[in-house]
């Protein structure tokens, strides 16, 4: 699928409704996304005003100003990025008042983590899901990666009240654009990427995939994101403090792009790169873009806001620039090791004990098991078949832009 030729599918009746009724409204007083709105908002909320070091502060002005620049927000989009918004905030008034209180959590070890990276649709989903099937490795779900303080405790961990709050927000997602439900399976206990532990920093891609702001997108291409992996630390050992976790799983396509500063923070990292035909992840990735923004506002898809996932040229730069790493061991191979789709959807079991092989790691029997009644109980299309086209002709054009990429991994073509 070209990025010019994806449609957005047809709204629920009761959100043309909702929206529709836009009309009457002075929309950007109503739900106001200024800087002095939103800060306040946030400190009333919580009673705390204490942000923590201002390195967000710079990102979160570029972002709502890119917002109502760029974004052309319907009302349900002005509700939902409010809402995201204050969240981040006053998750950060809260992260900043617990250390002051606690700074022993800083000295919480986050020993060998291991991330899962790799083009979007490419994969990562089902090999993160199925990985937390084991016992040694621990997940942050989406309920306390959204919201993460108070920090969770062992004891009510299943029975937290944020559970439902957070199963509610996201999967509102799903209502808005029914088809999502077949791109994207959300709710509370669904394991988090880390883009959304990272927006809390306001630099990070969850952010950049809900908006079509140009500015921002620009913005954040060109930021040095030590600071936002120096965070995401901080949130990961809140996280383990009272509920502790023996080994991270954590997951996102971002983190392709940032090896390196990953791996200037997690220095003992475990990477596991995804592999699938590039022309088949962009054509993917490109209606679940679509979705995304659809939710949101009626401004035309353009994805050139993504183009190093949607758009060949940069995705193929995208893909040899990890080669070239490697090779320059910039990205040394004891830290990574490789994951073709092909082979975890043939046989799922073996694909993962390669990976535990390459890191000197045992997959016992229990783990096997959990992961096989997994499967199970997913079976392909659960929730419908995520639909999209592929232009044959373009596809074919493409092809060359991959050469070096499908033959360095031998990554069979899906097309």
């Amino acid at each position: 699928m070209a990025p010019s030729q994806w449609q957005p599918p047809a709204r629920p009746q009761w959100l043309q409704r909702l929206n529709a009724e836009a009309d009457s409204f002075d929309l950007k007083n109503v739900v106001p996304l200024d800087k002095n709105s939103l800060i306040s908002a946030a400190c009333s909320a919580t009673g705390l005003s204490q942000f923590g070091d201002d390195f967000w502060r710079e990102p979160f002005e570029v972002l709502i100003k890119s917002i109502e620049t760029d974004a052309e927000l319907n009302l349900m989009g002005r509700l939902m990025s409010r809402n995201d918004i204050l969240t981040w905030l006053k998750n950060r008034l809260q992260i900043t008042d617990l250390l002051k209180r606690h700074p022993e959590i800083l000295e919480q070890k986050i020993a060998s983590p291991m991330f899962i990276v790799g083009l979007p649709r490419s994969g990562t989903s089902i090999l993160f899901e199925l990985l937390s099937q084991d016992p040694k490795f621990g997940v942050p779900l989406l309920w306390e990666a959204m919201i993460p303080c108070p920090p969770p405790e062992s004891g009510s961990y299943t029975s937290d009240a944020r559970i439902d709050y957070v199963d509610r927000v996201v999967t509102q997602w799903a209502r808005a654009v029914p088809e999502f439900a077949t791109m994207h399976e959300m709710g509370g206990r669904i394991p988090a990427e880390c883009g959304l532990i990272m927006a809390n920093t306001f630099l990070s891609d969850h952010i950049a995939s809900l908006h079509q702001a140009t500015e921002y997108s620009l913005y954040y291409a060109q930021a040095d994101l030590t600071p936002v992996y120096e965070y995401h630390k901080v949130i990961l050992q809140i996280l383990q403090w009272k509920n502790p976790r023996r080994c991270w799983l954590l997951k996102a396509p971002e983190h392709q792009n940032n090896l390196e500063i990953l791996l200037k923070v997690y220095p003992d990292a475990r990477v596991v790169q995804t592999h699938r035909d590039p022309i088949k992840s962009m054509a993917s990735a490109t209606s679940l873009l679509g979705s995304l923004y659809w939710i949101r506002s009626d401004k035309a898809f353009d994805a050139r806001s993504f183009e190093d996932i949607t758009m060949s040229a940069a995705t193929a730069a995208r893909l040899e620039s990890v080669i070239d790493q490697r090779q320059n061991n910039i990205v040394p191979e004891a830290n990574i090791t490789d994951s073709r789709y092909q082979d975890l959807m043939d046989d799922p079991l073996q694909c993962i004990r390669g990976i535990y092989s390459h890191f000197d790691m045992n997959l016992d029997k229990g783990a096997a098991i959990n992961m096989e009644k997994y499967l199970n109980n997913k079976p392909k299309g659960k929730h419908g078949a995520h639909s999209y086209s592929i232009d044959a002709e373009e596809a074919t054009k493409d092809r060359k832009l991959f050469e070096r990429y499908r033959r360095h991994y031998n990554i069979p073509s899906e097309v």
